[in-house]
């Protein structure tokens, strides 16, 4: 049952990133560790191929409507694929299964993964609550190419540790460290997250462990035609209420996740 309902929210999540544009794939990690009882390397792994197919079919989408600013998406992009695939290839396979003890309690790297993701979950909540507002004015586009250079690898080892896009902190970065238009960084970002997340996927797990790749299809291929539904529903529902909503979610399923780790400790 509970792996018939953890299909079911693989459909749930590409519904949701049709209707709302972005978020949904942020499940993918509890999902998977949850309703399916794969370990947090399988979980952080299956779920940046997952986050990186629907963001590629996202971003595909907006560049059909000449959204995507591709020269943008190569100078931020580069540095985030070489922290996401440095993350996963070497870090996360060297990781103990126990990091320290202090007296009694033993942190493990499941806590630190799992504790992490529910920490950054809370912010990208706050993102999907926060009106976004794009600049009065269009501005030329610049680089500022050192902190483009950090913020891409921290991103890049953020998403490798945990698995999500990162799409909050890559959209005000595009906004801030490029001068880009609010409506140009999301479909931007969408690339980046695509390519960041597959190849950090490719270059990284599908060299270091067994990929069940019936599952992994399966489960993407879920997500793939709720997209669809979600786009052919975003026509009727109102996405900017929905996002509000599913931004409360998020709150909840990061203290869920918090809970269960620390306290449940699975």
């Amino acid at each position: 049952m509970l792996e018939i309902f953890g299909y079911a929210c693989a459909l749930v999540i590409g519904i949701s990133l049709g209707l709302i544009g972005g978020g949904g794939s942020i499940l993918a990690v509890p999902v998977l560790a949850y309703l399916f009882s794969v370990n947090e390397k399988v979980a952080t792994a299956y779920s940046l191929f997952i986050v990186g197919a629907s963001a590629f079919v996202g971003g595909l989408k907006q560049h059909f409507k000449g959204y995507v600013d591709w020269r943008t998406a190569i100078v931020f992009g580069i540095p985030a694929i070489i922290g996401v695939t440095l993350v996963r290839y070497h870090v996360v396979p060297s990781l103990p299964n126990v990091l320290f003890n202090v007296g009694d309690f033993e942190f493990t790297r499941r806590m630190a993964m799992f504790g992490l993701f529910a920490a950054l979950m809370i912010p990208a909540a706050f993102s999907m609550l926060k009106e976004r507002k794009d600049k009065p004015k269009g501005g030329i586009v610049t680089y500022n190419y050192p902190l483009i250079l950090i913020e891409g690898l921290v991103v890049g080892g953020v998403t490798g540790l945990i698995g999500a896009g990162g799409g909050f902190l890559i959209i005000p970065a595009l906004v801030i460290l490029a001068n880009v238009k609010m409506k140009v960084a999301v479909a931007t970002s969408l690339i980046i997250i695509a390519f960041k997340s597959l190849l950090g996927f490719f270059l990284g797990d599908a060299l270091t462990m067994p990929i069940d790749w019936s599952f992994l299809m399966a489960f993407t291929s879920l997500s793939f035609i709720g997209i669809f539904v979600g786009s052919y529903l975003s026509t009727f529902i109102d996405g900017k209420k929905l996002k509000k909503g599913f931004g409360y979610f998020i709150f909840v399923m990061a203290f869920f996740i918090f809970y269960m780790e620390f306290f449940i400790k699975p």
